[in-house]
C-alpha cells in the first residue's frame, strides 16, 4: 500500500513541481523590439515577456526548422551526412534577385552535411530548397512537414510557406513559437553542431572550389563587440519587412537561457556607427537574466523534516521523514530562500492510525507543501529515511493487550471462565461420585469377606 501511495505522490510531484520565479521582475524595461521572450530552457520558465504571442514575419528564422528536419533525416539514418547531392535547377524556382544565395549552380555536387552548413551558416536559400527536394521529393511536401512539426512542438501561431524565409506576408511566427522550435532543435546533436558553428569550410568537388562560410551571428564572432562567450548557438535574420531578429541560446552558472527578439532595428550612434540592436538588446536581456535569477535549493533529500512515532519498532520509537526528491526553484535573486513555508501532512497522524513497524526506507509517510505568500510551488512526498524492524515480543504483547481490551474479548474470557468453573465442578462431582462408588464397592467386598469368615467358623 505504501509503495502505491509513493507512486501516486510521485505523479503529483511530476505534475506540480514547475519552478517559476517568485515574481517576474519589472526592472528590465524598454526593450527595443517588436516582441521578445526570455525562457529558462530546462523547465520552460518565462523570465521576460514582451508581446511574445504577437505574430511577426518569420524571415530567415525559418532556416531553423529546415536545418532541424535535415538533422532528423541524418540522425534517423534516412540520409547519410556524406551523401553526394547534385544541385538541380528546380532548387532555384522560388528565389528572386534579392534572395540570399551562395550561387550553388545546377549540377554542382556537394555533400549533404555541407548543404546543411550552406543553408544555415552560409544563408543559402537554394541549399534550403535542395534539402527539401532530397528529403521530401518536393518543396511543397517539405513545407507541409515543417508545419506539421511546428504544430507538434506546440508552435500553433507559426505558418511556413517556404523553406528559407524569403519574405512572404503569409509566413508568420511568434517569439514564443520560435523558443519552442529552437528548444526542440537544440535536443538534436547534429543541429547543435551546425548551429553552434561560426565558420565552416565546404569540401569542394570536381572543378568547384571549397567555400568558406561565416555566420552572420555576431554573438559567436570573437572579434565582434557583440561577442558573448556563453552563447552556444543561435540564428539571426534581417529583412526590410520584418526588421532584425535573433534567437540565441546561452549558458552561465547553471542557467540555460533562450532569448528571442523579433523586429528590432538599427540605431545610429553619435559617432555615426551602427548599433545592431537585435544583438545589443539580446546581450542586455541575457545579462539581466543571468544576474537577476538563479537556482536555489529549497529542500534536499538529506533534510530530516519530521519525526514520525512508530509502534513495535526494534530499538526505535520513531522514524525520520525526508523529502523523496530534492526541490530547486528558479527565483528572482531578491527572494530569500528562507521565505518559503512548509506545510507537513503525516498520514498516520491525520488518519489517527499509528505507524506500526516494520517500516522500510522509502515508504511514503506523508507530504510537504512548499509555498510562499499563498502561492504553492511544490507538493512533495515525505518518505522514511531508514528501516525500522519489528520487535516480535513487543508486538505479541501489545496484540494480546489490545485484544483483551475489547468487549468481545472480555465476553469470551467470561464465557471461558464460566466453562472452566463448570468443568471443575463436573470434575469434582465426578470424583465425589467415583469415591462414593468405590467406597460402596469396598464395603460390599468387606461384607462378603466377613460373611465367609463367619460361615467358616460355623
Amino acid at each position: 500500500m505504501l509503495r502505491k501511495t509513493a507512486l501516486f505522490l510521485l505523479l503529483i510531484l511530476i505534475i506540480q513541481i514547475i519552478p517559476v520565479p517568485a515574481s517576474a521582475s519589472s526592472s528590465f524595461r524598454d526593450l527595443a523590439a517588436y516582441s521578445a521572450v526570455l525562457v529558462e530552457r530546462d523547465n520552460g520558465v518565462v523570465l521576460y515577456n514582451n508581446n511574445m504571442n504577437l505574430r511577426h514575419p518569420a524571415d530567415a528564422l525559418t532556416k531553423v526548422m529546415t536545418l532541424l528536419l535535415a538533422a532528423y533525416a541524418v540522425e534517423n539514418d534516412e540520409i547519410s551526412d556524406n551523401e553526394l547531392i547534385t544541385m538541380t535547377e528546380s532548387a532555384w524556382f522560388d528565389l528572386d534577385e534579392n534572395s540570399d544565395t551562395l550561387h550553388i549552380e545546377p549540377d554542382e555536387v556537394m555533400t549533404f552535411i555541407d548543404l546543411m552548413y550552406s543553408a544555415y551558416i552560409g544563408n543559402a536559400n537554394e541549399a534550403c530548397n535542395m534539402i527539401a527536394l532530397r528529403i521530401a521529393g518536393s518543396v511543397d511536401a517539405f513545407v507541409r512537414m515543417m508545419n506539421e512539426k511546428a504544430a507538434e512542438f506546440g508552435a500553433i501561431n507559426t505558418r511556413f510557406v517556404n523553406t528559407h524565409g524569403q519574405y512572404d506576408e503569409s509566413q508568420l511566427t511568434t517569439a514564443y513559437d520560435q523558443y519552442l522550435i529552437f528548444n526542440e532543435a537544440m535536443k538534436s546533436s547534429l543541429f547543435t553542431e551546425v548551429a553552434s558553428s561560426f565558420r565552416h569550410i565546404t569540401e569542394g568537388a570536381e572543378e568547384v572550389e571549397s567555400r568558406t562560410l561565416t555566420s552572420s551571428n555576431s554573438l559567436l564572432n570573437q572579434s565582434s563587440r557583440y561577442y558573448l562567450r556563453s552563447c552556444i548557438s543561435g540564428r539571426d535574420s534581417a529583412t526590410y519587412e520584418g526588421g532584425h531578429s535573433l534567437i540565441s541560446f546561452a549558458e552561465e552558472e547553471g542557467l540555460s537561457l533562450i532569448s528571442v527578439i523579433l523586429g528590432s532595428d538599427v540605431q545610429i550612434l553619435e559617432d555615426e556607427s551602427a548599433n545592431l540592436r537585435h544583438f545589443s538588446e539580446t546581450l542586455r536581456l541575457f545579462q539581466w537574466g543571468f544576474t537577476q535569477f538563479s537556482w536555489r535549493d529549497i529542500l534536499k533529500t538529506t533534510d530530516l523534516i519530521y519525526r514520525v512515532p512508530v509502534l513495535h519498532g526494534s530499538g526505535a520509537d520513531f522514524v525520520n521523514a525526508r523529502p523523496e526528491v530534492a526541490l530547486s526553484l528558479l527565483l528572482d535573486n531578491s527572494v530569500p530562500s528562507d521565505s518559503f513555508t512548509r506545510t507537513i501532512r503525516i498520514f498516520s497522524e491525520e488518519n489517527d492510525e499509528p505507524l506500526v513497524a516494520p517500516v522500510y526506507a522509502g515508504d511514503v509517510l506523508g507530504e510537504v507543501v512548499v509555498s510562499r505568500d499563498g502561492v504553492e510551488y511544490a507538493r512533495m512526498a515525505l518518505v522514511a529515511n531508514t528501516d525500522i524492524n519489528l520487535n516480535g515480543f513487543e508486538y505479541i504483547r501489545r496484540q494480546v493487550v489490545a485484544m483483551l481490551s475489547t468487549n468481545l474479548a472480555r465476553n469470551i474470557i467470561v464465557i471461558l471462565v464460566i466453562l472452566l468453573l463448570l468443568y471443575i465442578a463436573l470434575v469434582i462431582r465426578y470424583n465425589i461420585l467415583r469415591v462414593n462408588r468405590l467406597r460402596r464397592i469396598r464395603n460390599a467386598k468387606n461384607d462378603i469377606v466377613r460373611d465367609r469368615h463367619q460361615n467358616f467358623r460355623d
